[in-house]
C-alpha cells in the first residue's frame, strides 16, 4: 500500500514553515491521541502517519530529500514507532514538540542541579517627607543563604553528592508503552541528577539555611506608592550552590496629616477666617520645606484653589517639579460673645437683601425656583 503525502498527510502546503508544520502536527496528534482514542485502530494509524510526517518534515535534511526523492529519499527514516526507539524515532519527536510541557527534551546529557533563588518582595513603608526627599532606610528580611558547612553542596563536609545510578546524571527517565514514550522525573533523584548519601547535618541536606539579614536601602527621592527598588542578588541563595535571586523593595507612602499627593502636585486645604474671606490678606501656608505667605483676595469664596508654583514633588523618573495646591475653606465663626452676636446683626441689617451679597446663594435660589416652576407645568 503507498503512502500518502507527508504534506497532504500534515494538510500543509509544501512550502510550509517549521512553524506551520509543528501547528499542524501538535493539533493532529492531539485529535488522534490513544489516550483520547483508546481501542480505536483507525486513529491509532493515523497517529502513526501523523508523527511520521511530522518526522521527516521537521528534519532540514530528512524534508529536502523527501522533497527531491519521495518516498523513496527517506526509505528507513520514518515510522521508527517501537519500544525503543531510537535516533529519529518517534519518542524523539515527542520530546521535540511536547518537552516543554512535561518538562525536557527527547535528547540525553546531564541536567544541572544548582537552580537561580527566588526573588523576594519587601513593603516599605515610608512618610510623605521622606519619599519625597529621599533617604538611606534599614530592612532586617528572612530569607535562604547558602550553608556554609556545606558550601550549598547539601553534601556532609568531606563527602560529595554521587551521580544517581537510575537516570545516570539525567534527572529524568523514560516510561515506555507499546510505541509510547514519556519523560518524567526521576523517581530516585526527584530530578536533581544526584543522589546525597551522607547529608550535612547542618541543613539536612538542602545546601540552604533560613537567616534574617540587615539591609541598608538608598530610597532616591520622589518615590511614590507602587514604586519598586531591585536590589540585585539579595534574594534567596540558589539551589545547590546556584545564583540567588534578587530583592525587590516595593514603596509605600503613609497618608500624611495635612498633604496628598497625586504624582508630582501635592493637595492641602487651609482654613480661613470669615473677615479675611470677606476682605482678603495674607496667611501663613505650610509647605514641605518651610513656610510661605499667601495672599488671599477679598471676597473669596470656601473651595477656591491657590497654586504655589514649584512647591511640589520632583519626580524620580525626571520631569518638571509640582505645585502645592491650596484649597480654602472658610469657617464660620464660633464661640461669639454678646457684643460680636450684636455686631454681625448690624452686619446683616446693613446688606438688606442678602442675595445681592452672595451670589453663589443667588444663583442657588434662582435654581431652585425654576425646577418648582418646571414642575407646576
Amino acid at each position: 500500500m503507498s503512502k500518502r503525502d507527508y504534506y497532504d498527510v500534515l494538510g500543509v502546503a509544501k512550502g510550509a514553515d517549521k512553524k506551520d508544520i509543528k501547528k499542524a502536527y501538535r493539533s493532529l496528534a492531539n485529535k488522534y491521541h490513544p489516550d483520547k482514542n483508546p481501542d480505536n485502530a483507525e486513529s491509532l494509524e493515523k497517529f502513526k502517519e501523523v508523527a511520521e510526517a511530522y518526522e521527516i518534515l521537521s528534519s532540514d535534511d530528512k524534508r529536502e530529500a523527501y522533497d527531491r526523492f519521495g518516498h523513496e529519499g527517506v526509505n528507513g527514516q520514518g515510522g521508527g514507532y517501537g519500544g525503543g526507539a531510537g535516533a529519529g524515532g518517534f519518542s524523539d519527536i515527542f520530546g521535540d514538540v511536547f518537552g516543554d510541557i512535561f518538562g525536557g527534551g527527547g535528547g540525553g546529557g546531564g541536567q544541572s542541579r544548582t537552580r537561580r533563588g527566588s526573588d523576594l518582595r519587601y513593603t516599605l513603608e515610608l512618610d510623605l517627607e521622606q519619599a519625597v526627599w529621599g533617604c538611606d532606610e534599614k530592612i532586617r528580611i528572612p530569607t535562604l543563604v547558602n550553608c556554609k558547612p556545606c558550601d550549598g553542596s547539601g553534601a556532609k563536609k568531606g563527602s560529595k553528592p554521587k551521580t544517581c545510578n537510575t537516570c545516570g546524571g539525567a534527572g529524568q527517565v523514560r516510561m515506555s508503552q507499546g510505541f509510547f514514550s514519556v519523560q518524567q522525573a526521576c523517581p530516585e533523584c526527584h530530578g536533581q541528577g544526584q543522589v546525597i548519601s551522607n547529608p550535612c547535618p547542618e541543613c539536612h541536606g538542602q545546601g540552604r539555611i533560613q537567616e534574617y539579614k540587615t539591609l541598608n536601602v538608598k530610597i532616591p527621592a520622589g518615590v511614590d506608592t507602587g514604586d519598586r527598588i531591585r536590589l540585585s542578588g539579595e534574594g534567596e541563595a540558589g539551589a545547590h550552590g546556584g545564583p540567588a535571586g534578587d530583592l525587590f523593595v516595593q514603596v509605600s507612602v503613609k497618608p500624611h496629616s495635612i498633604f496628598e499627593r497625586d504624582g508630582a502636585n501635592l493637595y492641602c486645604e487651609v482654613p480661613i477666617s470669615f473677615t479675611t474671606a470677606a476682605l482678603g490678606g495674607e496667611i501663613d501656608v505650610p509647605t514641605l520645606d518651610g513656610r510661605v505667605r499667601l495672599k488671599v483676595t477679598a471676597e473669596c469664596q470656601s473651595g477656591k484653589l491657590f497654586r504655589l508654583r514649584n512647591k511640589g514633588v520632583k519626580p524620580v523618573r525626571g520631569g518638571p517639579q509640582g505645585d502645592l495646591i491650596c484649597k480654602v475653606a472658610v469657617e464660620t465663626p464660633v464661640n461669639l460673645t454678646a457684643r460680636q452676636k450684636e455686631l454681625l446683626t448690624e452686619l446683616a441689617d446693613s446688606m438688606g437683601d442678602e442675595t445681592d451679597h452672595s451670589p453663589k446663594q443667588k444663583s442657588w435660589f434662582d435654581g431652585v425656583k425654576r425646577f418648582f416652576d418646571d414642575i407646576k407645568k
